[in-house]
């Protein structure tokens, strides 16, 4: 039971709140005489809509979508087995990037590494054990070829002739002017079972060994790490013969992706082109240049202004925040010997006048300039002496150089955000078409040549060098329909349907509106602005939204100051203000503030628009602004044919959709948000979502019960019945978190149902969407390929050969590829109460991703896990203060007030009005 208070709810009497006689009351009852239609669970204010003749009618009992839920009360949490393999669909014959990995039977030899002294990076780790293997060849290893994961875990295919004593030997390296000596220690672990591991990949057992999987990858993943630069599970090397500049100092380079992963009856390594920015290797002066649009360095006569430092301090740094490692660079003036620092800070000051303590031979000491030091010490008169200098290694300990005399050391992995500008010129350099990707994966695999890799060989391991065929299914898509006199419907077509000549299912007359234009006047003319809203009125009555009249309001303005002013003067002047229409000149921190204002301070609707769009008007820009519009303000825009969807709708239920979204790499500062969205009636058309702002870096919902306990509520208020089913898609989440977040958010899910009711158990499916992996699907034969990219068709679904070998997962394409090659979604349940079979979970899945509000396409993921994602990066724009640059990158505030939980809750809060729609959209 739960307070509330709300009209045409049987109320009962509770206990006092607050003092006050207050009101509780219980879900209402669900039995086999109250059958449930999508009429009904519309609510009082929506149109009905017509049961199809399959559907039962009010007379007829309800027969049940499958057995009640199963509610497991276990304590542990089990994934659960895959029930079948889907059949719906047009069968499709398709290569998968997964290459067949032949594993030996026996053992495999653990053993843990500890090396003294630590904190080395991988890199130097690798060259530790490497140099000790050879120098202690005969001694220890005596042939045998140990791999090694670059921090504590070393395997062997032969014991090595240690006891289970801990044996430590000494290592030296040969360092920059001096040798440097290691101790490492090794202890045998464990011995790892390939047989364990071959038990559950034919299906005998459900528990996957993955100590067995570790091991394994260490062994394939040990060459490739000493000869390339690694970055997570991906390997790269420096551009030769090819230049892809991305600017600011970067640069693209290309590698591939490597992974075991298991399958059914066998393992298989997923391979994958891969791309990512690295700093480029040059010298700091053009670095500097780059990063501050500089052409010319004899053009740069004055030193540099305090926001050119800034911006190169930033830069130079790697990071947001000062906690980030700055860059590593190497010197250039002592002859051979390339010495390499990691930058710390950049000084105020230009060399000519940055001085340091220095100590004379004759002890005494005395300030000295950079810039005289270098002419004294080294005879090198500076070229650039009013440039600032880098401070490099310890802080406190003040060693300065000139820019002149360092470069940017290469190899050095770019973890900050790159720019909009850079993000567009990597996705230009990296898009393939899908026959293209699957010839230069096809080349890797032939370039790696697994099968004469000595360490593979040892371990008895070999690799086919062929992709995986695999059988898919191509998915009939939804209809989708749409609304007005004529009630027309549309089919999609490869993921694609035409709105021309329909209208919305529910759409809002427009009365009371207004514009505010941030752009200049000499860039958006008054008569660009009545020409874009002639247009828009016309194009949105053909749609089935009127916007009736002139705007009441229609002022330029500038800056963000300017927008909660003006927004509470609207507000105050105009009864029934429904939305306003912000004009912006470009990417601007006004952006920020109407979102903040309008969603958070006086809960009004606000739709931007780019003030190019308004210049040049095109049908499909203002097609799409029309669909946002709507459903920001209550509308639906189309709903699918409730004939053709599957049986699980003829009951109450709920969709969720949660996401967590992290600050970018390199900021330390900002807090991680997360929201749940939920979906509101029975199409699902309308959803509410909630919000909430968390630990840095969090995964875990640790808010998940509060969450969803609102939205239970705002679900039953909105259709007066309880849900009996929870569909809940999670984006965001790895494979290595599957047990952690499950135990924590199932949990949390059954919390917030047990505190609205004593006994609510709805049945819950919880299914992980991942978008982040490196499978990729071809078409076998080239007459399935579809688009100038060739790509798989929409729908197309793999629940076979490289899914898991016995839990339930599967691969789906819902969308059309635009540009490059498409990745399907991949799909994991990791509880299911409802016990969906295949079929009936891959054909849910791909009809809701009909269902995304902002387009007349198919979408890549579940309408409400799009959603989740939408509101969260929202919440984003909500915490960025007024003088901030924009939602990314920006400082925080010098109060630190502002950074405190309860502040940054209030700034996510979104207004009661705001709450019934669709602001996100």
């Amino acid at each position: 039971m739960f307070p509330i208070t709300t009209q045409g709810i049987s109320p009962f009497l509770s206990p006092q709140l607050n003092g006050q006689p207050g009101l509780q009351f219980t879900f209402p009852p669900m039995t086999q005489e109250q059958p449930l239609l999508p009429s009904q669970l519309m609510g009082m204010s929506q149109p009905t809509l017509q049961p199809p003749p399959q559907i039962p009618s009010l007379s007829t009992p309800y027969a049940p979508f499958h057995a009640p839920p199963t509610i497991s009360t276990e304590g542990d949490f089990v994934c659960p087995p895959r029930p079948n393999h889907g059949a719906e669909g047009r069968p499709i014959l398709l290569r998968a990037n997964h290459f067949q990995v032949r594993i030996p039977k026996g053992f495999i030899h653990h053993y843990d590494v500890s090396i003294t002294p630590d904190k080395c990076p991988r890199r130097v780790n690798r060259e530790i054990i490497e140099t000790m293997v050879q120098s202690y060849g005969q001694r220890i290893f005596s042939g045998a070829k140990p791999v090694f994961d670059g921090r504590k875990n070393l395997y062997s295919r032969e014991p090595l002739p240690i006891a289970k004593e801990k044996v430590e030997l000494e290592v030296t390296l040969p360092g920059e002017g001096r040798d440097r000596v290691f101790t490492v220690a090794i202890k045998w672990v464990a011995q790892v079972s390939l047989y364990n591991l071959e038990e559950a990949l034919e299906g005998r057992t459900q528990q996957m060994p993955m100590d067995a999987i570790q091991a394994l990858d260490v062994v394939m993943r040990h060459l490739p790490s000493m000869t390339y630069t690694p970055v997570g599970r991906s390997f790269f090397s420096q551009p030769k013969g090819y230049d892809h500049p991305l600017g600011g100092g970067r640069e693209v380079w290309f590698g591939f992706h490597q992974s075991v992963r298991p399958s059914q009856w066998k393992m298989m390594l997923n391979i994958d082109v891969s791309a990512t920015a690295f700093y480029k290797a040059q010298p700091v002066i053009e670095f500097m240049c780059e990063v501050l649009d500089i052409e010319n360095t004899a053009d740069q006569k004055r030193p540099l202004t305090d926001s050119q430092r800034v911006k190169f301090t930033k830069e130079i740094k790697g990071g947001l925040s000062s906690a980030s490692q700055g860059l590593k660079v190497e010197i250039t003036h002592c002859g051979t010997m390339k010495r390499k620092y990691r930058v710390c800070n950049v000084t105020r000051r230009p060399a000519q006048t940055q001085s340091f303590p220095l100590q004379l031979d004759s002890g005494q000491t005395v300030e000295c300039t950079v810039a005289r030091y270098f002419l004294e010490r080294y005879k090198i008169k500076l070229q650039y002496p009013h440039f600032p200098c880098l401070q490099v290694g310890q802080e406190q300990k003040h060693t300065y150089l000139p820019l002149e005399v360092c470069n940017i050391v290469g190899g050095q992995r770019c973890i900050k955000k790159l720019t909009d500008m850079q993000t567009s010129t990597m996705i230009k350099a990296t898009a393939r078409s899908a026959p293209d990707r699957e010839k230069e994966i096809n080349n890797l695999v032939t370039k790696a040549d697994f099968n004469h890799d000595h360490y593979l060989q040892t371990f008895g391991i070999s690799v086919s060098y062929d992709m995986t065929e695999v059988k898919g299914r191509v998915l009939t898509p939804p209809k989708i329909q749409y609304g007005g006199r004529t009630k027309s419907q549309a089919v999609p077509n490869q993921g694609v349907w035409d709105m021309r000549g329909k209208q919305f299912y529910q759409g809002i007359e427009i009365r009371v509106w207004a514009i505010a234009c941030f752009a200049p006047q000499r860039t958006v003319r008054e008569d660009a602005l009545r020409n874009f809203t002639s247009q828009l009125q016309r194009i949105s009555n053909d749609a089935g939204m009127p916007i009736m009249g002139q705007p009441c309001f229609c002022k330029y303005a500038t800056g963000p100051d300017q927008v909660e002013p003006m927004f509470r003067y609207l507000k105050n002047t105009y009864q029934g203000l429904q939305l306003i229409v912000v004009v912006l000149p470009g990417k601007t921190p006004v952006y920020a503030e109407v979102k903040r204002v309008g969603d958070i301070l006086f809960g009004l609707a606000t739709q931007c628009v780019q003030s190019k769009n308004v210049n040049k008007t095109t049908p499909q820009t203002l097609s799409n602004l029309c669909l946002k519009i709507n459903v920001k303000l209550g509308g639906i825009n189309s709903i699918l044919l409730p004939s053709i969807r599957p049986q699980v709708f003829r009951e109450p239920i709920i969709f969720l959709g949660a996401d967590v979204t992290h600050p970018p790499a390199g900021d330390c500062l900002k807090p991680s948000i997360a929201a749940v969205v939920g979906s509101m009636d029975a199409h699902p058309s309308r959803y509410s979502a909630t919000v909430r702002v968390q630990q840095h870096r969090q995964e875990v919902i640790p808010e998940l019960c509060n969450m969803v306990r609102e939205l239970l509520i705002q679900f039953y208020r909105s259709t007066r019945f309880k849900p009996t089913r929870i569909i809940f898609y999670r984006d965001g989440v790895s494979e290595g978190q599957f047990q952690t977040v499950l135990s924590s958010e199932l949990r949390a899910v059954r919390e917030a149902c047990m505190k609205l009711e004593v006994g609510y158990q709805p049945g819950i499916t919880f299914i992980v969407v991942q978008k982040r992996h490196h499978t990729r699907l071809f078409c076998a034969d080239r007459k399935d390929q579809t688009g100038r990219s060739g790509n798989i068709p929409a729908g197309t679904t793999v629940d076979v050969g490289i899914t898991h070998p016995t839990e339930f997962d599967f691969y789906l394409c819902s969308h059309a590829g635009i540009q490059g090659t498409s990745r399907p979604s991949h799909y994991h349940v990791l509880w299911d109460d409802n016990r969906f079979t295949a079929d009936e979970l891959q054909i849910l899945t791909y009809q809701l991703c009909h269902t995304y509000v902002r387009c007349t396409r198919s979408v890549s993921i579940p309408a409400p896990a799009y959603y989740a994602h939408l509101v969260a990066f929202r919440a984003r724009y909500h915490l960025v203060e007024k003088d901030h640059d924009s939602g990314e990158g920006s400082r925080h505030s010098d109060n630190s007030e502002d950074r405190t939980p309860a502040s940054m809750a209030r700034a996510v809060a979104i207004h009661p009005d705001t709450t019934k729609v669709m602001y996100f959209a």
